[in-house]
């Protein structure tokens, strides 16, 4: 169908909708007919699929090779234990892939667009997935088109449509009928995964889903990737060169033990084994998986992470550039003062309820107070809000206004003929009304900007001419209000003949309304400053205004300086990145001004944070180390943009963000040094006891290959896993922010991998050789459950136990149940004789336990006396700001 040839009436009869839009029985059963709007996704990949690539890995098909060859000789028993092993290491990958899987594609649903619709003639916010054809759809400047719709009104409506049609300009829309047109010329429609970038408009759905233009090609569309992070990549190929490594002693332990007097097939398995359980093959998947369950754990706090490498950001972000409104604020504008001609008025209600009074030196006023009804009838006109039965849809302010309006009677309705919409840039917008038979222009805006276009006043019900006093009058009467923490508008109206002309108008008063400050933000920006963070308040209201709330919730103190867009514009950029350090607050700025203000604070090497939810805040967001939208107010092209939405717009949420992600980085910390010590160990331990016995003793092997993979299964599974689960430490908001540039491995972390490893590889051999009078079996168990126990106690060893800020012993029960069924397993093996008989092992008595436990402890001393040696760690106090 070519919507575009058809006039309104025969495009409604065509989709059996109306202006009023459909009914709701009628939508539901058009949505069960057509499927929900979106777009057909590629076929995943199955959970067996997902199982079978866990024996991918080569040296896990030399395994698989190797358990065959056992059976073919007829060692069938160690064939069997092998396979088992390698069995259970394939479903706890799978089971953790799956579920990394599983998080990460809900990255994709995380930021489900919404549509406003009209069902039934009633005003909905719907999300876009429940749109069928018919529906009617309103749009506002940052909408995304959520489905391909015939326009059927259009008030200065631009969208951009480069990403269907590569046109780079936005393209002006009008409604109306086309003859036979292309796809770019059709200006009477609006196509889905395109975006609103000025004006306002509604149309009607034409087609959903695998039908819509971008549908038809939907093989082009951009799938949102999961990007490694840059942790993940370092981590890639530092496993990579220490498998290389691992990969080279296992082959001279091959060969060492072959000559040696060993059977050359068990040197090659224990060769294998100790590559399978030394390298690191694991270690980015379980970063990836810390990661995704971080994401989760985001989720709940109303932080939801579009972008995987913003978890790793988060913690190392220095300043946070905030919106004032929403943000800091509770976004429950309240008109409180109103000032006309002179007199002070006061509004009584709270929030969106319309309960109040308009009063004046103590007395309730009425519409015939001079100047007041003009003054409420331009607020309620030049308004774009609507308050629905269902809550207030729209701008906050402008809904305000309306709750302000409705307190003093009905609202006033009268047709619109034109808007002029409002920009940051204009900071003021008008709409041309047909009022008794005349064309009425209404504006309000930023009170300088409206004063400034007008040469009269309304004064006691007439008008009259403005002169230099009576301009100065009404500018200290916004200051006035300001300096009390309102957010003032300027009012003004003009008869017109022809088209919109916002000048010589008649100012007709000022309004100041309040957005509260969130209760919990001023203990945040404390908390935020305690961490080495700086707040930075970007806000377009009057410099007045947003000191006042500044210094009320903690952000401005004596010594910070404070900028406005205009005097930013007269700085140069070496003279703005010298002052940038000092400002807390920037006042009266567009979202053009934001950009600026990243690039100065990323060229002085911060890592920087920031807010935005309109069309225009769509760069800085995108220039921003972790660009941050507004779920609720936020436009859908600014949360496409960002790295972060949140869905409740709140400044606590950020700063839990930065909290989690401290403690996220932390714990894939703790897991690498746990991992990377207890591996070296498990190489050295074998290697040194081969190269010992090359030095004239009996070449003996404390662990088996069985016995490796099996420590591989209990101690690099469950508790390591565990360990991404821990709770942030009680000293993790007390620190600088962390260098994104900081190495995989500090000294302090290489020292503790090389210093652990070496305690463990001492105590194991010591016990092995020490045992060998009893017998090998005896030897050998005893080094087995040693290796095992001193791994588990250096779980406990990496949350710095006994540290000052480190993690009590029950913070993390998870942890606790972890380590406990890895002992568990152990003791199956040490003590049920099947297993026995499997693994080569013999039941353990009290004082063999004894021995085991005072050895594998002493893994513990390791950070108490590091401490002692060489003074706290180095990680240093965050500093105010």
């Amino acid at each position: 169908m070519e919507w575009h040839t058809l006039p309104e009436a025969d495009a409604f009869a065509q989709l059996q909708s109306s202006p009023a839009g459909l009914a709701e029985d009628e939508a539901a059963r058009r949505l069960e007919k057509l499927g929900p709007n979106e777009l057909r996704q590629e076929k995943k990949i199955s959970p067996l699929k997902l199982f079978l690539a866990q024996f991918r890995n080569f040296l896990i098909l030399i395994l698989i090779a190797a358990t065959v060859f056992s059976f073919a000789i007829g060692e069938a028993v160690d064939g069997a234990v092998i396979l088992v092993i390698v069995i259970l290491n394939a479903v706890f990958g799978f089971v953790q892939e799956y579920r990394a899987d599983k998080a990460i594609e809900s990255l994709k649903k995380l930021t489900s667009p919404e549509a406003v619709v009209l069902r039934g003639g009633e005003m909905k916010k719907l999300p876009s997935r429940l749109l069928v054809p018919g529906d009617i759809v309103l749009l506002d400047e940052g909408s995304k088109i959520p489905a391909d719709l015939r326009l059927l009104e259009a008030v200065n409506l631009k969208i951009d449509e480069a990403s269907l049609t590569g046109e780079s300009e936005p393209v002006t829309k009008k409604p109306g009928v086309l003859a036979k047109a292309e796809l770019a010329d059709r200006v009477n429609m609006a196509y889905t995964g395109t975006h609103v970038t000025y004006g306002r408009g509604r149309g009607v759905v034409v087609a959903t889903a695998m039908e819509t233009e971008i549908g038809k090609i939907a093989h082009l569309i951009q799938e949102t990737e999961v990007e490694a992070t840059p942790l993940q990549k370092r981590l890639a190929v530092f496993s990579r060169y220490l498998g290389y490594l691992i990969l080279a002693i296992s082959v001279i332990v091959i060969i060492g033990g072959f000559l040696r007097g060993h059977e050359l097939f068990d040197m090659i398995l224990t060769g294998v084994a100790l590559a399978v359980a030394a390298i690191p093959e694991g270690l980015p998947a379980i970063v990836t998986i810390t990661l995704a369950l971080g994401l989760q754990r985001l989720s709940k706090e109303h932080a939801l992470i579009r972008r995987l490498p913003a978890v790793e950001t988060l913690g190392s972000t220095s300043v946070i550039c905030s919106d004032k409104t929403g943000t800091l604020t509770k976004n429950e504008m309240t008109v409180r003062k109103a000032w006309i001609a002179g007199r002070l008025l006061d509004i009584t209600g709270t929030g969106y309820a319309t309960v109040g009074t308009f009063n004046y030196n103590g007395k309730a006023l009425d519409r015939t107070f001079p100047g007041l009804a003009p003054l409420i009838r331009t607020a309620t006109l030049c308004n774009n809000a609507v308050l629905a039965p269902s809550g207030m849809i729209g701008d906050p302010t402008e809904g305000a206004l309306l709750v302000a309006a409705a307190k003093l009677g009905d609202l006033e309705t009268f047709p619109r003929v034109e808007e002029v919409p409002f920009s940051s840039e204009r900071k003021m917008m008008s709409t041309v009304h047909t009022v008794g038979g005349k064309r009425v222009l209404f504006a309000k805006g930023a009170p300088e900007v409206i004063l400034s276009r007008c040469t009269k006043a309304l004064a006691d019900g007439k008008e009259i001419a403005l002169d230099e006093k009576q301009r100065q009058t009404i500018l200290a009467a916004n200051q006035d209000l300001a300096d009390q923490a309102l957010r003032v508008l300027g009012f003004a109206t003009r008869e017109i003949a022809g088209p919109a002309n916002e000048t010589n108008l008649v100012f007709l008063g000022l309004i100041g309304m309040i957005d509260p400050a969130r209760e919990s933000v001023e203990g945040d920006i404390a908390l935020c400053r305690q961490a080495g963070i700086r707040v930075v308040m970007i806000t377009g209201d009057h410099r007045h205004t947003a000191v006042a709330i500044a210094k009320d919730i903690g952000l401005y103190r004596d010594g910070d300086d404070i900028l406005t867009g205009e005097e930013l514009d007269g700085l140069d950029e070496a003279a703005f990145q010298a002052r940038v350090e000092k400002v807390a607050v920037y006042a009266r700025v567009n979202p053009s001004h934001k950009a600026r203000i990243v690039d100065a604070l990323k060229k002085n090497r911060h890592v920087v944070a920031m807010t935005g939810d309109g069309v225009n805040d769509a760069p800085a967001l995108k220039k921003a180390d972790i660009g941050i939208a507004m779920g609720i107010k936020g436009t859908d092209v600014a949360k496409e943009a960002s790295q972060m939405v949140l869905t409740d717009d709140n400044f606590s949420s950020i700063v839990s963000a930065v909290r989690t992600g401290r403690g996220i980085y932390d714990n894939i910390n703790k897991f690498i040094r746990f991992l990377l010590s207890s591996n070296i160990a498990e190489v050295l331990t074998v290697f040194l006891a081969l190269l010992l016995s090359a030095a004239g003793g009996e070449p003996l092997l404390p662990l088996l290959a069985v016995h490796l993979l099996w420590i591989n299964l209990i101690t690099d599974g469950l508790p390591a896993l565990a360990l991404g689960v821990d709770p942030g430490a009680k000293d993790i908001m007390t620190r600088k922010p962390r260098p994104l540039t900081e190495k995989l491995l500090s000294r302090e972390a290489f020292v503790f991998i090389l210093g652990v490893g070496a305690i463990i590889t001492a105590g194991t051999l010591w016990v092995f050789w020490s045992e060998l009078p009893n017998g090998l079996e005896k030897a050998q168990t005893m080094a087995f459950t040693t290796i095992v126990l001193f791994e588990l106690f250096n779980v406990f060893n990496v949350r710095g136990l006994f540290l000052k800020g480190g993690l009590g012993l029950l913070s993390n029960k998870k942890l606790l149940l972890a380590v406990a069924v890895s002992f568990g397993l152990q003791l199956a093996v040490l003590e049920i004789p099947t297993l026995q008989a499997l693994f080569s092992t013999t039941s353990l008595t009290s004082a063999d336990w004894l021995k085991i436990v005072a050895t594998s402890v002493t893994v513990l001393l390791w950070e108490p006396v590091v401490r002692i040696a060489t003074g706290p760690p180095r990680r240093p106090a965050a500093t105010g700001h």
